[in-house]
């Protein structure tokens, strides 16, 4: 009986050992085989870029080896010969032009639109304009959303109410620089401590990337 509890006890430690050990390699290998392949697939599809070169001219015609990157390379050098394009009067004058056509597409208006702003948001920080992050009911009671406070109702606006009202965004999601402005009562909005950064990676993944608080983190 003794030496059936002994193996039974051993082979509970075991499997405990093998569970604990396993997971943590788990947890540590996954994240580095995760974005080695990202970064593997995404450099494999910037390559693709070197297929606007005519073909005798493409550089494995040249090198001795392939050499993976060269697409990031070129994408590197069109971005800043855009960048330098698009900046003069010339390029400017172009871009206006080119707008004005997209703008007359259906369906392709709206999707050339959605993308710039998201990207003018991200890249420029366009955030900056919120002043803080916090939760109101919408859009009926005990549904919340997200708002950024954009500032305090003044004037006829404020003077028409009988409480104190700010001005607040409501983004959407995936794309936040699309959304409602509204008038709500200060004392019935939820202050959030995330910061306007937070809240967009948050919004643009609907809700997979959620920030966890610096007690929290530690304590998990």
């Amino acid at each position: 009986m003794d030496d059936r509890r002994e193996k039974l006890s051993l082979f509970g430690r075991m499997r405990r050992f093998l569970k604990v050990n396993i997971l943590a390699g788990l947890l540590f290998l996954a994240p580095i085989v995760a974005t080695f392949l990202i970064l593997k697939i995404t450099i494999g599809w910037i390559d693709q870029i070197l297929l606007i070169i005519p073909p005798r001219f493409r550089p494995e015609n040249f090198l001795p080896f392939p050499v993976p990157g060269l697409g990031l390379i070129l994408l590197v050098l069109l971005l800043i010969f855009s960048g330098v394009f698009v900046r003069n009067y010339l390029g400017r004058k172009l871009v206006l032009l080119w707008e004005k056509v997209i703008e007359q597409i259906p369906i392709v208006n709206k999707i050339y639109t959605a993308v710039k702003q998201l990207i003018d948001t991200i890249a420029r920080g366009t955030s900056r304009d919120f002043k803080r992050v916090v939760l109101i009911e919408y859009p009926k009671e005990n549904i919340y959303a997200l708002a950024y406070v954009t500032g305090v109702a003044v004037g006829e606006l404020q003077e028409k109410t009988k409480r104190k009202m700010i001005n607040v965004y409501v983004p959407t999601t995936p794309n936040p620089t699309s959304g409602f402005y509204l008038m709500v009562p200060e004392d019935e909005t939820i202050p959030l401590d995330m910061s306007v950064e937070e809240s967009f990676k948050l919004l643009m993944s609907g809700g997979i990337l959620t920030p966890v608080k610096k007690g929290e983190q530690e304590r998990a």
